[in-house]
């Protein structure tokens, strides 16, 4: 898939986190703050399984960040899910999801660390309240290479988080990022983004592994691409006895928003067109197959249904498991 300038340029200028030194002004993003909610843990059963969403942090999206948006449409849909009248923002998590299965420890994007400020970084923690320390992660599958998902994976210093992990992300993903025709093209400004990206993968350049389209990239995980946010977004499938679990990444930034009007985008979303086709049609199969999907934006702990309201959609959130 090859991405024009304009797309690339477009991603860039919207793509989360590192807004000031970026050159991108802070009131249209900006993360949650020291005073806001702390970082949290949320356990429940896949069959056999055990997956724990794990909030990093939030992320504020301003209006002016969402491309399409009809103020009026905005306030309707929000209203009729519970917020104050006016669109100004919303706080958007970011997730990253711990799976417990056939043995091993996998997780599942690691979040912004300390990229955006003193409202993200709740991973950790998060994975600490488990007793799971960094050495005990097997493997971590990216759904793609933004900061707010791969950052974590190194620490200050730049060197390895998971120190016993492979890192496994689809191979157009890493070729994307690592094209020097692409970031000889992008102005000085914005290349930041690029060396986030190849740095946070550097330290794993001896186990990395990388996918093509849907295989099993773990034992009871599939890959699913879902491209058009990045040119190798994809999502991750997983399937423990008789239950299935669709972790889609991206798909969704807005959880109330894009599933009323889902061919709203964000100005980060590298091929609008794409991203929406990806987003129908994953939300189509989600609605028709009652599959149970989580994502690194939807209402934390982001786990739910869909189901089809008219041309629109609806997210059911999940029943609490208080026993596991």
């Amino acid at each position: 898939m090859t991405f024009s300038r304009r797309t690339v340029m477009q991603m860039l200028v919207g793509a989360t986190a590192g807004a000031a030194s970026l050159g991108m002004p802070r009131a249209a993003l900006a993360t949650s703050g020291a005073a806001g909610q702390p970082a949290g843990v949320y356990r429940f059963r896949l069959g056999e399984a055990t997956v724990t969403a794990l909030l990093d942090g939030h992320i504020a999206i301003a209006p002016e960040l969402v491309v399409g948006l009809d103020p009026a449409q905005a306030d309707q849909a929000l209203m009729a899910a519970g917020y104050p009248k006016g669109f100004q923002g919303l706080q958007i998590p970011v997730n990253g999801y711990l799976v417990e299965m056939n043995g091993r420890k996998t997780l599942i994007d690691a979040g912004a660390a300390a990229t955006m400020g003193p409202g993200g970084g709740g991973l950790l923690p998060a994975l600490a309240a488990l007793g799971v320390t960094p050495a005990d992660i097997d493997e971590v599958l990216l759904t793609h290479l933004h900061l707010d998902h791969v950052a974590g994976v190194v620490d200050g210093s730049g060197a390895a988080m998971f120190p016993n992990a492979e890192l496994v992300v689809a191979q157009s993903e890493w070729d994307f990022w690592h094209d020097e025709a692409v970031f000889a093209s992008v102005p000085e400004e914005n290349r930041g983004f690029f060396h986030i990206a190849r740095t946070s993968v550097a330290s794993y350049a001896d186990r990395m592994r990388f996918f093509t389209g849907e295989e099993e990239v773990s034992s009871g995980i599939l890959s699913v691409p879902m491209p058009g946010h990045t040119p190798g977004h994809a999502g991750f499938q997983l399937n423990s006895g008789d239950d299935s679990l669709l972790i889609w990444g991206d798909l969704i930034h807005m959880t109330t928003l894009q599933m009323a009007h889902p061919e709203w985008t964000v100005v980060f979303d590298g091929d609008p067109a794409l991203t929406v086709e990806s987003r129908k049609r994953f939300l189509d199969r989600a609605a028709a197959d009652n599959l149970l999907v989580a994502g690194m934006h939807l209402d934390f702990p982001g786990l739910g249904r869909v189901q089809r309201a008219g041309e629109a959609y609806h997210f059911q959130q999940a029943p609490w498991q208080a026993l596991l």
